[in-house]
């Protein structure tokens, strides 16, 4: 196994944690409350979100350079996903938890 930096193990914690917050919190919270929150654009973005810090994850537990170039992409739908559930509204945690990956795969992906 390669070894792994704190900055990246940190950063797959954070990539794990969004994964589980946002792919929760479209199925248990979202999908419940119905309206705004089920638009499809904001649904999407959700499950997008969900997908691409998983992915970001994956990659830096392989331990390939590429990691950069997911954890980029992360970042940015990590945002965005933070501001459609800011926007939403009754979706904090995800909010927080969002901002925080992006913050983590920024530094990844310098």
């Amino acid at each position: 196994m390669h070894q792994m930096s704190p900055d990246m193990q940190a950063c797959i914690d954070e990539c794990l944690r969004c994964y589980q917050t946002c792919l929760g919190m479209a199925s248990n919270h979202c999908l419940p409350a119905g309206g705004r929150h089920v638009e499809p654009e904001h649904l999407r973005l959700m499950l997008a979100c969900a997908e691409m810090c998983r992915t970001s994850a994956h990659f830096m537990l392989l331990g390939t350079s590429h990691h950069r170039h997911t954890c980029r992409e992360c970042a940015d739908v990590c945002e965005d996903c933070a501001r459609s559930c800011e926007q939403v509204g009754d979706m904090q945690h995800c909010v927080e938890q969002c901002r925080r990956c992006a913050e983590s795969c920024r530094t990844m992906a310098a």
